[in-house]
């Protein structure tokens, strides 16, 4: 009974604590960075239900603040900011009354003219990504120059670059240098292994394009979904351990009990006994060395006992032959 009523206790816990795996962060407009004084829109999207959830970020100005009380407009589980300022960059995530955590943002106000249109989130290998050097004032597709992690990459006239395929190496710190703007803040762009799950085959090439086509919705999702929030692995690992301790002294419970009811049994069938030993030690036999001179002794010296070994040595007999008769020749 104790034990059952442990494990639905654990199943709820975990149920609650674990639900943030479902929810996640999106931003609009759908970039990083953001131009000062832009209107900009963050929301917490569940799978079942958006209720609940709570705005948090950590900026130059606050750690761990929550929309509508510290800054922005809350509405539900969405926070609205009317003039963004450089001072607001930072980390924005969602967060539930348990402690739950969804995916991170990284937000970044300049009060330059340019900024870099980059995904938000991490870029699935194999996929394609574009990249758009934007300006604050039209139009946006001046000609561009592309840098990675400091060096430059390619030059686009038309203000944008794509990158086909993109791997591993492909991570890096990524900003643009407008002709006639100036320069955008740098972003890091950051790459996943693909699934090792595979679809089904398909039978015509319109079916074959619809279901990779769900595939990778599915398998984006899934990535994002898959994000298991530190609070939740914390609150598992003390159930767990408060769990073995509970069930340890369940059982010795029964033991100490069975122990305590059972002395007076065990007692009414002791039997006592006087059990004398002693160490009886015979006197050794002592000879007279002059009743027997041929008598040799030989005694072994020991601390609790003595052993006597008593040797006669007798004469060595000669065997006599018989003198043969003396024989007369005639």
């Amino acid at each position: 009974m104790g034990q059952t009523s442990l494990q639905q206790l654990l199943w709820l816990t975990t149920t609650l604590s674990c639900t943030a795996a479902g929810v996640r962060l999106t931003v609009s407009p759908s970039r990083s960075q953001m131009f000062d004084g832009e209107f900009v829109s963050l929301s917490c999207e569940e799978d079942d239900s958006s209720a609940g959830w709570t705005l948090r970020r950590n900026t130059s100005l606050d750690t761990r603040a929550q929309c509508g009380a510290d800054w922005g407009t809350s509405a539900g589980s969405s926070c609205k900011i009317s003039d963004v300022i450089p001072q607001e960059s930072g980390v924005y995530w969602c967060e539930s009354r348990e402690g739950a955590t969804s995916n991170t943002i990284n937000i970044t106000v300049t009060g330059g003219s340019v900024v870099l249109q980059s995904p938000v989130l991490p870029v699935m290998e194999g996929h394609d990504v574009t990249l758009t050097c934007r300006t604050k004032t039209p139009p946006s597709n001046s000609t561009a120059d592309f840098y990675k992690d400091g060096s430059l990459i390619r030059t686009e006239p038309t203000g944008h670059m794509t990158i086909h395929h993109v791997s591993r190496s492909d991570e890096g710190l990524y900003k643009c240098l407008s002709s006639s703007d100036g320069e955008s803040p740098s972003s890091w762009i950051s790459v996943t292994g693909k699934p090792t799950t595979t679809s089904p085959p398909s039978t015509t090439s319109a079916s074959a394009s619809s279901s990779s086509s769900s595939s990778i919705d599915t398998t984006t999702s899934a990535v994002v979904k898959s994000t298991v929030p530190p609070v939740c692995v914390l609150v598992l690992l003390v159930l767990l351990v408060l769990a073995l301790l509970v069930i340890r002294r369940v059982h010795r419970k029964p033991k100490a009990a069975e122990v305590e009811a059972g002395d007076d049994d065990i007692r009414d069938d002791i039997t006592y006994s006087d059990v004398r030993g002693s160490n009886r030690q015979e006197k050794p036999i002592r000879r007279n060395r002059e009743s027997d001179p041929a008598a040799v002794y030989s005694a072994v010296r020991r601390t609790e006992d003595v052993t006597y070994g008593q040797i006669v040595v007798r004469p060595k007999r000669t065997r006599e032959v018989p003198a043969e008769p003396e024989v007369v020749y005639s």
